[in-house]
């Protein structure tokens, strides 16, 4: 009596759409919590605002971190025909390990130079990689081998780069934390040209 009167489309669309929203959410929950844990420098100098300059850098990243997976998240979901319980639990997945990102901000941003800072942010960004690759596998298996996604994704070597870097950036922060920071700053530029895969 009460039935859904609405399409297919309309239907994938609504379940699509009730994903992004919650997700957004929570990312902007995550970048308001980054936010709050900025401080103000301890003296009006510019040599204060000097010692706050690493914090704010890391800050920064961390920023663009999410920014670019809110981006890259929401053309894949726009992309995307149905959703399934594997399709969303493994967007959890990826809300988790971004969820971390705060406090490894301000834990890099207090002790740049420790290895064990470096280290564990480097982690945490091969995590999100590895659970935002899992979550485009899941909505192909879900969509399947000739879907939109599957199309735009391809051999996906930007994916590729991403994970070698971030996983690439874990042993070599031993080295030198600023070698890790290089590479998730490299990794971060290559995902800011503009990638019209799923654009499109």
């Amino acid at each position: 009596m009460f039935g859904d009167a609405r399409g297919p489309e309309s239907q994938a669309e609504s379940e699509t759409g009730r994903v992004e929203a919650f997700s957004d959410g929570v990312l902007a929950v995550i970048i308001t919590i980054m936010a709050l844990e900025l401080r103000a420098p301890l003296g009006g100098g510019f040599a204060d605002l000097r010692a706050r300059l690493p914090a704010l850098l890391i800050y920064i990243l961390s920023f663009t971190f999410i920014g670019i997976y809110w981006n890259n998240h929401h053309h894949l979901l726009r992309a995307a025909r149905r959703v399934t319980g594997g399709v969303m639990w493994a967007n959890l997945h990826l809300l988790f390990w971004l969820s971390l990102i705060p406090v490894l901000t301000g834990w890099v941003g207090r002790h740049y130079r420790e290895s064990a800072p470096a280290v564990t942010y480097s982690l945490v960004g091969l995590g999100a990689a590895v659970a935002f690759t899992i979550l485009t596998m899941a909505i192909i298996r879900a969509d399947g081998g000739d879907s939109l996604v599957a199309q735009a994704i391809g051999r996906d070597y930007k994916g590729r780069v991403s994970l070698l870097g971030y996983a690439a950036a874990i042993p070599l922060a031993f080295v030198s934390p600023w070698i890790a920071y290089a590479l998730f700053v490299s990794v971060a530029v290559m995902w800011l040209v503009p990638d019209r895969r799923l654009s499109r």
